[in-house]
């Protein structure tokens, strides 16, 4: 893969791969690590999409599978944000973004958060999203209403 190729891959996916894995991850930094490391494994294995469909679900599964996998480590599950240490004081301009949706979103499933995000975020119908993800469209229409219902179960 020569370097302008690499880079127009950069330009089409990198957007979408990094809201996809601050979607799972739930922080900024982490989640800029996260599309590094993605983006070695495709100059690492050399990579070579058929097109661009075929490229857009090779990083879609890829990144979903590098955030479920920082999330199952031992290192993730001990980890503390200091906003979330009582005794520190949080500076007046940094807010931590543990409101609304966003933290309704932390009570679902990776599958549920998955097809929310496509659904409302992308704006992808429950076909696409089907495709994508190589679900049956009635799992897919399952995992949305299950996701929503949910949600709604946080704001009561």
């Amino acid at each position: 893969m020569t370097d302008k190729e690499f880079e127009s891959i950069y330009e089409r996916q990198s957007d979408y791969i990094y809201k996809l894995c601050c979607f799972y991850l739930g922080n900024a930094s982490e989640a800029q690590d996260a599309v590094q490391n993605i983006f070695i494994k495709i100059l690492e294995k050399h990579i070579k999409f058929k097109n661009e469909q075929h490229e857009k679900a090779w990083f879609h599964t890829v990144a979903r599978n590098h955030c479920k996998d920082i999330m199952k480590s031992a290192w993730w599950k001990k980890k503390t944000y200091i906003e979330t240490i009582p005794e520190f004081p949080l500076q007046e301009n940094i807010q931590p973004d543990n409101s609304g949706l966003e933290n309704a979103l932390r009570y679902l499933s990776i599958k549920q958060k998955e097809v929310i995000y496509l659904y409302y975020y992308k704006e992808l119908s429950i076909n696409e999203i089907s495709k994508l993800l190589k679900r049956k469209e009635s799992t897919i229409q399952s995992q949305l209403a299950a996701g929503r219902k949910r949600i709604k179960e946080h704001y009561k």
